[in-house]
């Protein structure tokens, strides 16, 4: 569900741009045209490396352009998405995986509503037609791994992996599109206007947005996953529900600092909000726009997420040690400035420089996390 001027349309591009696919179809229904002219100015001047050589980004993606135009007809609107997943289906057949991009699927529901209003049908919810969450189910089970029926080569798998934004009006998460969007699918980003307001993007709220392949994707986190990533993150699973609660603590804090004030809570709990402070704007916030936040594969996301709770953890276990006088937040954090630095300038490793460049230096400042605490404690 992506509320209006929130980025919905710059990340999926983003996704278009550094998804690990061979084929995006990218449909724009009903959206802005100079969105779209954006994709056509922008994408041919990225690259993405295929069998050791850089081709266009360009090459492996398919536009299905239908914008906001008046004088286009909203049958066609309509047809444009049907053409874009049947564009994917036939790649996938191919032995390809697709990931296909639809922007937005709101636009494509209200062509939907107009042209049942004119065929005189009777309406549903919102005046959209009773048949219409069916139609978005019907659209969005075309989606997934096959096995295709060719013979050559033998046993070639495809994939299709549909990308759906949703724009309800006003950004009111009720509107009959999202919900029948948010019963069918597994995977949900929830964009909020006031984080986008405050130009932290992506503007995602953490505390709506969820997946259902969790437990699904324990084992990948867990196994290695080939030869081209032979060194798993065994502990990401764990790392991920600490940082979790580590948000979730800070907006139970917040309401407390508004009615109390930040003087008035315990030393730890202002270690907790301020590294939550921090890993909003260092972590969560990004750039799309530049090389070493565009695209953060798994082995960075681990270990930048893994030196975060490990200093929380230290810094937690600092203010409460019953040895010795008790120390403040605003003592510690003069003491351990440079660490707190070192977290911040993490997302600059460019993913560019090697697995090997990247996790060395991450290595390096979490050792000194634990050897500048172990000095303190």
């Amino acid at each position: 569900g992506f509320p209006g001027w929130c980025g919905k349309t710059v990340i999926s591009q983003a996704l278009s741009k550094y998804s690990n696919s061979d084929v995006v179809c990218y449909a724009a229904c009903g959206e802005r045209g100079n969105e779209l002219a954006e994709v056509l100015y922008d994408f041919p001047r990225l690259f993405v490396e295929r069998g050791g050589h850089e081709v266009s980004i360009m090459n492996r993606t398919a536009l299905i352009a239908n914008t906001f135009l008046t004088i286009v007809p909203f049958a066609a609107r309509e047809a444009s998405i049907y053409t874009a997943v049947t564009l994917s289906e036939y790649y996938r057949d191919m032995g390809l995986n697709v990931s296909m991009m639809a922007d937005s699927t709101s636009r494509w529901a209200e062509a939907l509503r107009e042209v049942s209003g004119r065929l005189g049908e009777m309406p549903g919810d919102q005046g959209y037609p009773a048949y219409m969450a069916t139609r978005l189910a019907q659209f969005y089970e075309r989606a997934g791994v096959v096995r295709t029926l060719g013979s050559f080569p033998a046993q070639r798998t495809g994939s299709v992996s549909i990308v759906g934004a949703v724009s309800p009006p006003g950004g009111d998460f009720r509107d009959a599109v999202t919900t029948a969007t948010l019963a069918i699918t597994s995977v949900f980003w929830g964009l909020d206007k006031k984080l986008a307001q405050r130009k932290s993007f992506p503007a995602i709220n953490t505390f709506i947005s969820h997946s259902k392949y969790l437990e699904v994707l324990d084992n990948y986190y867990r196994k290695p996953t080939g030869a081209c990533d032979p060194r798993p993150c065994t502990d990401f699973i764990e790392i991920r529900a600490q940082a979790s609660t580590l948000l979730a603590q800070e907006k139970d804090l917040l309401d407390i600092v508004q009615l109390v004030g930040q003087d008035s809570i315990a030393e730890p709990d202002k270690a907790l909000l301020a590294v939550a402070r921090d890993f909003h704007q260092n972590f969560l916030e990004q750039n799309s726009y530049t090389p070493f936040d565009a695209f953060c594969p798994l082995y960075k996301t681990a270990w930048m997420l893994r030196n975060y709770m490990t200093f929380y953890k230290c810094a937690t276990t600092a203010l409460t040690a019953g040895a010795g006088p008790a120390m403040t937040w605003a003592e510690l954090q003069t003491r351990t400035s440079g660490l707190i630095d070192g977290l911040a300038d993490q997302k600059f490793l460019d993913s560019k420089l090697g697995r090997d460049h990247v996790e060395g230096a991450l290595k390096a400042l979490h050792a000194q996390i634990k050897d500048a605490f172990a000095a303190l404690i």
